[in-house]
């Protein structure tokens, strides 16, 4: 059985046009102890979304009228539901249909025909995920950071609430979740997330009410989602940011912000204009002021640091 961290017991909405999918799969979710939300449609699922909150969407692809990858985009376009794991259930297996998918929202794919315990076991696993994560978002909310998550495709997946203000400022129909970055930015984003940034330069953005927002990138959190820090221009850089919170000399941030995107020592040697065996001197400084063995704790500690601060 699974069961909900709240009083109640999970919900799952279900969303098909088959009367034979939804018969299936309302006896097998009912059967492990899940509370069944039924809709025929996108339109009825996205009315019911609005009464009663799911904790798992699960959504056949192609329906009649408002398709399940557009319902979804809809969904997630709510703050709400951008925790609410969505996973797609159709007869399409076709890689385009897949990335279309996880490109609305979604969190995982499964053809028909369904497997019952194969679905109720990717649900518990989503739900457990999705529990984490939103705990570590209301944690990052409370502390008030201002950061924001994309998909290597450019889409946002969450922000704070500080850092959705800035957006907001900057793109006016800005939806945490369902946010498609335009091409600037995704241009800026692309050598970061392929490790090929030879700087670690923010995008500037400008503001409605004049200023300039700046984005940075911090690092990946997930298989498919990356860190972002947003600020108002004015703001430290990250490599001070480091030297200030960090027992390090401003040198010393320096190969640690580059050690934290993923970069070798003869490459950040390049980039600084110092030797590799410079570079190995800092590190072996590094390692012993911040008490950790290697270079991938530095790199956590860093992308940790630049997080809560």
């Amino acid at each position: 059985m699974i069961k909900s961290d709240k009083a109640e017991r999970v919900i799952a909405l279900v969303v098909d046009d088959s009367p034979e999918t939804l018969s299936v799969l309302t006896d097998a979710l009912e059967e492990a102890g899940i509370t069944v939300l039924v809709a025929r449609d996108g339109r009825t699922a996205l009315d019911l979304v609005g009464r009663i909150e799911p904790d798992v969407v699960l959504l056949d692809a192609v329906m009649p009228g408002l398709d399940g990858f557009e319902t979804c985009r809809q969904l997630k376009q709510d703050r709400r539901f951008t925790h609410v794991p969505v996973i797609f259930m159709t007869g399409l297996s076709e890689t385009e249909n897949i990335v279309n998918g996880l490109r609305a929202g979604g969190v995982d794919y499964v053809t028909k025909p369904i497997a019952p315990d194969e679905l109720i076991a990717r649900i518990s696993v989503h739900l457990a995920n999705a529990r984490l994560a939103q705990s570590a978002r209301d944690a990052l909310d409370a502390a008030g950071r201002s950061l924001a998550a994309v998909t290597a495709e450019g889409a946002f997946v969450w922000s704070t609430p500080r850092a959705t203000t800035i957006l907001l400022s900057v793109f006016p129909d800005y939806s945490s979740g369902a946010f498609e970055a335009p091409e600037s930015v995704r241009r800026w984003l692309r050598p970061y997330l392929d490790g090929r940034a030879a700087s670690h330069e923010p995008l500037k953005l400008p503001m409605a009410d004049g200023g300039v927002a700046k984005l940075s990138f911090v690092g990946r959190t997930g298989r498919n989602e990356f860190l972002l820090r947003l600020a108002e221009d004015g703001g430290v850089p990250d490599e001070q940011l480091l030297q200030k919170t960090l027992p390090l000399t401003l040198r010393e941030a320096e190969v640690l912000l580059w050690i934290s995107q993923g970069k070798s020592n003869r490459d950040i040697a390049q980039i600084l204009g110092l030797s590799p065996r410079t570079i190995n001197k800092h590190l072996e400084q590094i390692f012993t002021k911040l008490g950790v063995e290697n270079r991938t704790a530095a790199a956590a500690l860093a992308i940790r640091t630049l997080a809560e601060t």
